[in-house]
């Protein structure tokens, strides 16, 4: 097995090459590609949107799109821990407040094209639609659920709330993943295809995160 040499910071203080390494990669080059890659959906829906290419029903289209991307940044945060212990990276887990931001960015984006351009601020409209329609009651749920959540995401948050408080108010992402998973499951009429997709991918990450607590 090849040895890492190590650099001694202090005395007292030593950190192996490739940690320091890895976490300069990640620092400056992963963590700004990835703020990109990010951007990238709502990139395209506003340049399709200046093409006049979404579509026979824009609104639906815009609804459809961000809602999507909701839930997979939902997921994708999700995944965030197990790959840190999986890889033995811990620097990964610096990518997940970004990535759970990103989440809330675009559930704004889903929330505010239902409101505004669906419903058009009529609150009678939308009052009615939440008490009408389960799939709506849960997804205005989950949406709700996210903003506490980003809300403490700073590491000023962190210590105001203390670290066992922080973490057991963030588990309500799973709670808001679910209810996203089930919104969209309710929501398809037909294909259902892709909600299962996803319904299994949260089921494999809720189960790895039960399995880690049990062990």
């Amino acid at each position: 097995m090849p040895m890492r040499s190590p650099i001694c910071i202090a005395a007292w203080t030593c950190v192996n090459i490739s940690d320091v390494s890895r976490d300069q990669v990640l620092r400056q080059i992963v963590k700004p590609l990835l703020f990109i890659a990010c951007l990238l959906p709502v990139s395209l829906l506003l340049w399709d949107g200046l093409r006049d290419q979404l579509g026979a029903d824009p609104i639906e289209e815009i609804t459809h799109r961000t809602g999507d991307w909701t839930l997979r940044f939902l997921l994708i945060t999700l995944t965030v821990t197990p790959l840190r212990r999986l890889s033995g990276w811990p620097g990964l887990i610096r990518l997940r407040r970004m990535l759970g931001l990103f989440a809330f960015f675009y559930a704004c984006l889903h929330f505010l094209t239902y409101v505004s351009l669906d419903q058009g601020f009529d609150l009678a409209f939308i009052i009615e639609d939440v008490v009408e329609h389960k799939y709506v009651l849960v997804g205005f749920t989950s949406f709700l659920l996210l903003i506490p959540l980003a809300a403490t995401s700073t590491h000023g948050m962190v210590r105001r709330l203390g670290g066992r408080r922080w973490q057991q108010l963030h588990k309500l992402v799973y709670i808001s993943a679910l209810g996203g998973v089930i919104h969209f499951l309710w929501l398809v009429k037909s294909d259902l295809r892709e909600p299962l997709i996803y319904a299994v991918l949260l089921a494999v990450l809720m189960g790895y995160r039960l399995r880690k607590q049990r062990a």
